[in-house]
């Protein structure tokens, strides 16, 4: 029995580390916390509660959350201090153990947050309590569909892994591929637009392997999704290039609201790579996939991940992945280097790649994709577009997004409160400052 006194009066602060999946779940928990009566801490007031979202795709990123986690123990005296996420679920007693940290929960406890809340405060120790499930054993799952302070909703609808790439951890920390029924997702979705949702963007570990729980298809959910009423725009997260079907890229090119916008991992452009990394496609059938997108929707966005200095990328394995990538008629790079995960099978592969190398590696990657994305925004000026605009912190220019992903700026002069989540029809200027957006003209 959950007592909600014990929330009445208290203040929550969240951090939240990686993907848009975190950033969704995060967004249910302090709906979550709000129903019970507990309100979001301002900026610089000492909260109750402190919940981090962890994540641990790479070792920086186990870094960052010991660092979030040392902050908020430190800026918030007396807090009940609760952690979660992939680095809570891969490393409990470790989290466990930091100073100030109360509560651990893994991937299958974090659906009963509030129960978990409600029984610490009562029974508050001097030792954090930590509730993680082997992998085998993480089969719960928690329904996200929230926008925390943002203007587009972010909609969970599939969890857990079962591909065990090498260099992954993601399968043990999140579980094996499971998903709602479509007709939840609906349900959800047709609440996000009583809400006065207008975009929701579909997240996930891998989207594209939806139906594994209930036999339905991706294509599938997909179609009744663009049903809802109210929902004018859709995105979606990712969608391995092997998941990604010709039927689904046809149907986005003529959908009502499936926007022109995909973003598909690649990791690498050798094929030697992607055999060591245990991806289930090679470089040819990645730019077939880019090719018919293309073919079907010329001005779709397209970005794309990838992993640089893994074990086994040899310098020409490199030149291989970079002049793949070169030719290909991608938008945006998402780099990241490649970083050695305890447990997974990539460690026996002998050749490593110095750090050196690897920051050099990732460095012309990403002058690359500066390249292709500004290439991609020059062909756009001067074109009229519908732009989402979205609120922007103090001091910032607003911002939003076309259908197709530019992302187009009006400086703080010009923006108005009453632009936020409306869809507006202008015409697309010329570069921002710094080049990472077009100026909008009404």
């Amino acid at each position: 029995m959950i007592d909600s006194s014990a929330f009445q009066g208290k203040r929550a602060t969240y951090f939240t580390l990686g993907c848009k999946l975190n950033f969704s779940e995060t967004s249910t928990f302090a709906k979550m916390l709000q129903q019970m009566g507990v309100q979001t801490a301002k900026k610089g007031e000492p909260a109750d509660i402190c919940l981090i979202n962890t994540c641990s795709v790479t070792e920086v990123a186990d870094h960052k959350c010991r660092q979030a986690i040392h902050r908020l123990v430190r800026e918030n005296p007396g807090a009940y201090i609760v952690v979660t996420g992939c680095y809570a679920q891969l490393e409990p007693e470790r989290v466990a153990h930091i100073e100030g940290v109360d509560l651990v929960l893994g991937s299958n406890e974090k659906a009963s947050l509030i129960q978990f809340l409600s029984d610490g405060f009562t029974n508050r120790g001097a030792e954090a309590s930590y509730r993680t499930e082997k992998t085998k054993d993480i089969k719960t799952f928690a329904p996200s569909c929230s926008r925390g302070n943002r203007t587009r909703y972010f909609l969970k609808v599939q969890d857990g892994c079962d591909y065990f790439c090498t260099y992954c951890t993601i399968p043990y920390a999140r579980g094996f591929s499971r998903n709602p029924t479509i007709a939840s997702l609906v349900a959800q979705a047709e609440e996000a637009a009583r809400e006065g949702g207008k975009e929701i963007v579909l997240t996930g570990v891998n989207i594209g392997d939806f139906g594994k729980t209930t036999g339905e298809q991706f294509l599938d959910l997909v179609k009744a999704l663009d049903g809802v009423e109210g929902i004018q725009r859709y995105r979606i997260s990712s969608l391995e290039p092997d998941l990604l079907s010709d039927e689904l890229i046809s149907y986005c090119a003529q959908s009502r609201a499936f926007m022109p916008h995909f973003h598909i991992p690649l990791q690498s452009g050798s094929d030697t790579v992607l055999k060591l990394m245990h991806r289930h496609y090679d470089r040819q059938l990645f730019a077939d996939k880019i090719h018919l997108i293309k073919q079907a929707m010329p001005h779709a966005f397209i970005g794309v991940d990838v992993m640089v200095g893994c074990r086994g990328e040899t310098p020409e394995c490199f030149e291989e992945t970079y002049s793949f990538l070169q030719e290909l008629d991608v938008t945006q790079l998402h780099v990241f280097p490649y970083s050695e995960r305890p447990g997974t099978s990539a460690l026996s592969i002998p050749y490593v790649v110095a750090d050196k190398d690897k920051r050099q590696r990732s460095q012309r990657l990403l002058e690359l994709s500066d390249q292709k994305t500004q290439a991609f925004y020059q062909r756009h000026i001067g074109q009229q577009a519908d732009v989402l605009f979205e609120r922007a912190t103090r001091g910032r220019a607003m911002h939003g997004f076309t259908s197709n992903y530019i992302r187009v700026e009006i400086p703080p002069t010009d923006a108005r409160e009453e632009y936020d989540n409306q869809l507006m029809t202008g015409r697309l200027g010329d570069f921002n400052h710094d080049k990472t957006a077009l100026k909008w003209i009404r």
